[in-house]
């Protein structure tokens, strides 16, 4: 009984020893060591100076404070249209230096973009287009003729844009000037003088709510003496 309980445990020992043989040396020695898993190669980063970018008209107030003066710049390049929209309205909203002018609110941003098939262009701003706005019509004006202008002029897919403020319809931007409908490109309210010659716009009332024109007003005559 001892000897076999003695051949017994001698098996077992043996067959402890042949397993861990296999495991710890025999599998490592036919298959060889386990590659290290290399990590995937990390994706280049591009520097703002490796962004395609493309050359836009942007509006500023002009020296005399009664229209829009264009001046380029280079914003990124979208392949679809209502991307590029939002780069220039981006760039449009941006802060300038002097001797620019933006007929912008300072801290309004754009919210959203949508372009709609008949060729309308929906741009909803934050509020700050609304409350930071110094008042007056012509100054009304000049704000919404500079996105206008800067979405029309620059995308010819683009036929009229009509303002929205926190995604919903408004009535006016100030108090002056309807915006219940797209407005058109109007290449009268802007002039051809040098980015240079900038000046603020004046601010100038007048009756409310009025749709806007799509031509400026004529200069008053002088009488005859």
């Amino acid at each position: 009984m001892t000897a076999r309980r003695a051949a017994l445990a001698g098996l077992m020992v043996a067959t402890a020893i042949a397993v861990g043989w296999v495991l710890f040396i025999g599998l490592p020695r036919w298959y060889g060591p386990a590659a290290p898993a290399s990590p995937p190669p990390a994706a280049p980063v591009a520097g703002s100076d490796d962004v395609r970018k493309i050359k836009v008209r942007l509006f500023y107030v002009g020296a005399d404070g009664t229209r829009l003066m264009s001046v380029e710049r280079e914003v990124p390049f979208a392949g679809q249209p209502v991307a590029q929209a939002r780069h220039i309205v981006e760039a449009q909203l941006a802060p300038v230096q002097a001797p620019l002018v933006s007929a912008i609110p300072p801290g309004s941003a754009l919210r959203a973009i949508f372009l709609a098939p008949d060729g309308t262009a929906f741009v909803d701003l934050s509020r700050e287009v609304s409350t930071a706005h110094p008042g007056g019509s012509l100054n009304e004006l000049l704000t919404i003729y500079t996105l206008v202008q800067a979405l029309t002029t620059n995308l010819p897919a683009i036929s009229g844009v009509q303002l929205l403020i926190d995604g919903k319809e408004v009535d006016t931007l100030a108090g002056h000037v309807g915006l219940k409908r797209p407005l058109p490109r109007a290449d009268a309210w802007v002039s051809d003088e040098p980015a240079a010659q900038a000046a603020p716009a004046p601010s100038v009332s007048t009756p409310p709510v009025v749709e806007a024109p799509a031509t400026p007003p004529p200069p008053a005559s002088t009488p005859a003496r």
